[in-house]
């Protein structure tokens, strides 16, 4: 066979012309794209009551406080616990305890998409920080978010939503409802559509927050 059809690599061949087509489409990475595309930061820890962690591909790992979080890894909290994270300049979330959360896309301090499996959070940004659109998709319903200061999770026996701050519109089962600084929505179960935007009573409200803080 032809130097110009087979190469040696390492004692095997290879199919010189197979390998520069695929090296053309971008079938075949080089070592560093593909560690940087496995790795890709989104985040740190700021602060941890109890037991955190992270876990991509069958890895799992203890989180401490700073550690880094990363693109497309599924984030957990323990019984009692609580978890702090820090994504891009000015978005925290605060994850309560039993908490499954996935990073699955962020823009720096524009925005991103967030999966939130099980469990509570507390999603806030300061007043005056430029508008971040966050999608937050849950198996309740998605959150739009653009910079404001809600929770999301179990509470009261159902699946709320409580917007301390801004604004964030609620879509499930072909319903759309907005909620603005003071209001809340319930979700009864997944498939359900959320209840319309009405106050939420002050001792609702503490004992929510009180899971994730």
């Amino acid at each position: 066979m032809s130097k110009e059809i087979e190469t040696t690599v390492k004692g095997r061949a290879i199919d010189r012309r197979a390998l520069l087509r695929a090296l053309a489409s971008g079938a075949v990475l080089a070592p560093s794209a593909a560690h940087a595309q496995r790795t890709e930061r989104a985040g740190s820890v700021e602060d941890i009551r109890g037991e955190a962690f992270a876990v991509r591909e069958a890895e799992r790992r203890e989180l401490e406080r700073t550690a880094p979080l990363f693109i497309n890894e599924v984030v957990g909290t323990g019984a009692n616990s609580r978890l702090t994270m820090r994504l891009g300049k000015d978005t925290t979330l605060q994850l309560g305890e039993q908490a499954r959360l996935t990073l699955d896309r962020l823009l720096v301090n524009a925005g991103g998409e967030i999966t939130l499996q099980t469990g509570p959070i507390l999603f806030s940004r300061p007043p005056g920080s430029a508008p971040a659109r966050m999608q937050i998709q849950t198996p309740y319903g998605l959150i739009a978010v653009r910079g404001t200061r809600f929770f999301a999770g179990p509470s009261a026996g159902v699946f709320g939503v409580f917007v301390e701050r801004g604004s964030v519109l609620v879509s499930a089962a072909s319903r759309n409802v907005i909620l603005r600084a003071g209001q809340g929505t319930n979700i009864a179960a997944p498939g359900d559509a959320p209840t319309p935007a009405a106050p939420w009573k002050p001792e609702r409200v503490r004992a929510a927050l009180a899971t994730v803080t």
